[in-house]
C-alpha cells in the first residue's frame, strides 16, 4: 500500500511540476505566475479541486507521442472567492506554450459545462500560444466546442476572462464572447495576429502594446 501510494505522489508532483523546473523559471524570470500559483491567488486558500490533473493528449504525429505532460497544458477545476463558488481554468505557458489541443479543449468545456449546470460564474486565466499546430483541425475543433458554450452560456452565467500573456489568434476569440476581460499592463496582449504578420503582410510597424495591449 506504501508503494501505491508513493507512486500516486510522484505522478501528482510530476502533473504539479508542468512543464519543468527550467520552464517555471522563465516564466518567473518575466515576472509572471505559473497557472497553478495563479489560481492559489485567486481562490480561497484551500478550496481548490481540481479535475483531470493526469490527462495527455493523444497526438502521435510529428514526434507528439514523445512529448505528453500530465494535465495537458491547462489546470482546471473548481474553487470559492470569498465563499462563493466558481469555476476555473487556468493555461499552463509552461506546456508547449499553453497551445490548446483536442484534450485541451475538452478540459475547458468540461468546466464550464458544469458551470452551467450549477448556475456559476466561470473564470479563464488565459496564457496560450493559440492552437497546437501538431494536432491540424483537431485543435481548431476543440476551439469550435469552447466557443458553442461560450454562447450558450451567454446571460446564463458570468464569463470572466483574464489575459495573462500575449495570446494571438484562436487563443483571443473565446475571451471576446466573455462578459468581463482583465489584462495586464506591459505583459498580456490579445489580437487576431501579431506585429510581425502585421508588418509582413501590410508593412505596417507596431508594437505588441499599440496592436494589442492593455491600454489599446
Amino acid at each position: 500500500m506504501r508503494a501505491i501510494l508513493e507512486q500516486v505522489e510522484a505522478r501528482r508532483a510530476e502533473a504539479r511540476a508542468g512543464g519543468g523546473q527550467r520552464r517555471i523559471d522563465a516564466q518567473h524570470g518575466k515576472g509572471k505566475l505559473t497557472a497553478r500559483e495563479r489560481i492559489e491567488v485567486l481562490l480561497d486558500e484551500g478550496s481548490f479541486e481540481e479535475y483531470d490533473m493526469y490527462v495527455t493528449h493523444r497526438c502521435v504525429d510529428f514526434g507528439m507521442e514523445g512529448q505528453k505532460v500530465a494535465g495537458d497544458g491547462v489546470v482546471t477545476g473548481w474553487g470559492t472567492i470569498n465563499g462563493r463558488q466558481v469555476y476555473v481554468f487556468s493555461q499552463d505557458f509552461t506546456v508547449l506554450g499553453g497551445s490548446l489541443s483536442e484534450t485541451h479543449a475538452q478540459k475547458i468545456c468540461k468546466i464550464m459545462d458544469m458551470a452551467v449546470r450549477n448556475g456559476a460564474p466561470v473564470i479563464g486565466l488565459n496564457d496560450s500560444g493559440g492552437a497546437r499546430i501538431q494536432e491540424g483541425v483537431a485543435s481548431l475543433a476543440g476551439y469550435a466546442e469552447v466557443f458553442r458554450r461560450n454562447a450558450e452560456a451567454s446571460g446564463v452565467i458570468p464569463q470572466i476572462s483574464v489575459i495573462m500573456g500575449p495570446c494571438a489568434g484562436g487563443a483571443v476569440y473565446s475571451p471576446a464572447m466573455t462578459d468581463f476581460i482583465f489584462m495586464v499592463r506591459d505583459s498580456s496582449y490579445m489580437f487576431v495576429t501579431g506585429p510581425d504578420v502585421v508588418k509582413t503582410v501590410t508593412n505596417e510597424i507596431v508594437t505588441a502594446e499599440e496592436l494589442g495591449g492593455a491600454g489599446t
